[in-house]
């Protein structure tokens, strides 16, 4: 059984997450613990809120060092909603520009839709080979809450690198629903709150990338 810690820094969610994981058979620790953090088998790391906020929380508990030390050894780590817009270079909300964990370019901007929040069920497109998403139809729908997102993917291919898969969803404007880098996986949309759908996508992670 996969051991996951799910990193507590103040943020929400910890306990839907945390239900979500057991659901699909995972030995689950909510912990801001850093030797837990690092030493397990998975780390996850949520977030609702603020960007700057989930950030401020997130740097009390050393949370970039531990993505990155964990990332570094190829160890896996799960984002979910701002827990995966702070793995970008930079969020901006409000005319405040906060400094992210900086995993990937790019930077978290409000949509451009006439009604936000982004709130509901919303299907996703998938690259073909996505390992995340596996057995689940094109028509799937899983569950956003968020105003802010990412609106274009900054990282140039390499020759010698596999390019990130990325999924992306639409609402006013296509934006940035999901990626798979390695090791480091993240939703913008919320797998724990996405029923049976988000139940397999989070199997899938436990299956194929904590292994």
């Amino acid at each position: 059984m996969s051991r996951i810690v799910v990193l507590d820094y103040g943020s929400g969610n910890l306990r839907s997450a945390e239900r979500a994981l057991r659901r699909v058979g995972a030995d689950v620790v909510v912990t801001a613990d850093r030797q837990a953090a690092l030493e397990a088998d998975g780390l996850v790391v949520p977030g609702v809120g603020a960007f700057a906020a989930c950030m401020a929380g997130l740097s009390a508990v050393d949370g970039p060092g531990i993505i990155g030390r964990r990332l570094a050894g190829g160890r896996p780590v799960l984002g979910i909603c701002v827990g995966m817009q702070v793995l970008f270079d930079l969020g901006v909300e409000w005319g405040e520009a906060t400094e992210g964990c900086g995993q990937w370019p790019g930077t978290v901007e409000r949509l451009k839709a006439d009604v936000l929040p982004h709130m509901g069920w919303n299907t996703v497109r998938v690259p073909a080979a996505s390992t995340l998403f596996a057995g689940l139809d094109a028509d799937t729908r899983f569950y956003f809450v968020h105003s802010f997102a990412v609106r274009r993917w900054e990282l140039e291919p390499s020759p010698v690198i596999a390019p990130p898969l990325v999924t992306w969803s639409h609402h006013g404007e296509d934006f940035v629903a999901a990626v798979e880098n390695g090791a480091l996986s993240a939703t913008q949309f919320h797998p724990e709150k996405s029923g049976d759908a988000g139940a397999v996508l989070l199997h899938n992670w436990l299956r194929d990338t904590v292994g």
